[in-house]
């Protein structure tokens, strides 16, 4: 476990780093969905313990909704990426977004210092603004496509990300601005 949580954590760093080699590496490497996994577990915690100012039960869903978007962020980032934006030579599939969207969350973590009065706040805003870079160097890496039609795919998977988590909300009764 040491070494797979050392190879975790340099991973996060090139990611975070925007070391480009590292999001087709980590996109080639099956197993690299559950590392991708313990990413977004860990800035989801991290991110619940920055919102400790919130109840318990707005804590738990955020998780949740953290992979509940992970899992809608990369399912519209592969249809719209390949089928609508993709080039004649994207060949990818879902779960290889997935681990490259994952790892792209690292630079959440910062969310953690959420709970700091007037600093936390500025912190997270700078993680999620990082977060949203790494997310869209990894579609354009992993979708091998420029940075302009990574852009548009971000945007547009982001919105009916946002659509599909709100109607899960509405479904569930569960409060839409703790997931979305």
């Amino acid at each position: 476990m040491q070494q797979s949580a050392n190879g975790i954590l340099n991973r996060a760093i090139r990611v975070a780093k925007l070391d480009l080699p590292v999001y087709r590496e980590i996109a080639q490497d099956s197993k690299a969905t559950t590392e991708a996994a313990i990413v977004v577990a860990v800035v989801a915690v991290a991110s619940g313990i920055g919102a400790l100012t919130e109840s318990f039960g707005v804590v738990v869903v955020a998780i949740v909704g953290a992979f509940l978007g992970w899992i809608v962020f990369s399912a519209m980032t592969y249809f719209f990426g390949k089928n609508i934006f993709g080039t004649p030579t994207t060949q990818v599939d879902v779960e290889t977004l997935m681990r490259t969207q994952g790892y792209a969350r690292v630079p959440g973590i910062l969310a953690f210092f959420g709970f700091i009065p007037v600093l936390g706040w500025i912190v997270a805003i700078i993680g999620s603004i990082w977060a949203l870079v790494t997310a869209i160097v990894a579609i354009r890496e992993t979708l091998v496509i420029s940075t302009g039609r990574a852009i548009i795919v971000g945007i547009i998977a982001a919105i009916a990300s946002g659509i599909v988590l709100f109607i899960l909300a509405l479904i569930f009764g569960v409060d839409s601005t703790t997931i979305i």
